[in-house]
């Protein structure tokens, strides 16, 4: 029996996942959570295998979330499900630990072919991903400048393109104002941008936030 944990800040997505998943001989829902630091709580407290998670959620992010997951348990999967189309973070989430990654106008089966295959301890690769893997290592060298950042870099720019502030940052992160800083001059150098209005519009035009 595969122990899943659903993540998603919408209560009719948990409701229509877990009947769907409930209808799965192999599959049993044993917790869910609505937001990252809920998530934190669920793997902290429920033994799973698969957990299913959101990134776009209030408070902290499941992007925020993945990073803290995977130091306290390991060995759990991490499905990404999410509203946004596998070119705008795909690459970056399975760099920075996901075991997979579907876009949510995906099938339905397909989650829980994904759930089957990362509860082996594989890495589920969709076929959207694996083109995007192809591209990649077709052209090394032109990739988008945000692929280039660390996962702390990564969070630290989507959280100042939304207009947060270097003590909020601090603060959701658990880091030092000065901290945040250094990650901020240090990623403004790597995409080669000069203030947080680029960032912003950086993000915008690459479909990274709404």
């Amino acid at each position: 029996m595969i122990k899943v944990g659903i993540v998603d800040d919408h209560a009719i997505v948990r409701s229509g996942l877990r009947q769907f998943f409930s209808e799965q001989v192999d599959l049993r829902v044993v917790g869910e959570a609505a937001s990252g630091r809920e998530a934190i709580d669920l793997v902290r407290t429920t033994e799973l295998d698969v957990m299913v998670m959101d990134l776009s959620m209030p408070g902290q992010s499941g992007i925020d979330a993945l990073g803290m997951i995977r130091a306290k348990a390991p060995d759990v999967g991490i499905l990404i499900l999410s509203g946004y189309p596998e070119e705008h973070y795909a690459m970056n989430l399975i760099r920075q630990g996901a075991s997979g990654y579907l876009n949510k106008e995906c099938e339905p089966m397909e989650i829980v072919n994904a759930i089957r295959t990362i509860a082996l301890g594989r890495r589920y690769i969709s076929p959207a991903v694996a083109e995007l893997l192809a591209q990649q290592l077709n052209r090394k060298e032109g990739s988008a400048p945000h692929e280039h950042l660390s996962e702390r870099e990564f969070q630290v720019f989507l959280k100042l393109a939304k207009g947060e502030t270097a003590g909020d940052i601090a603060k959701a992160l658990s880091l030092s104002v000065k901290t945040v800083s250094t990650y901020r001059t240090r990623l403004m150098e790597k995409m080669s941008l000069a203030s947080n209005s680029d960032l912003t519009y950086y993000a915008l035009k690459n479909k990274l936030i709404d």
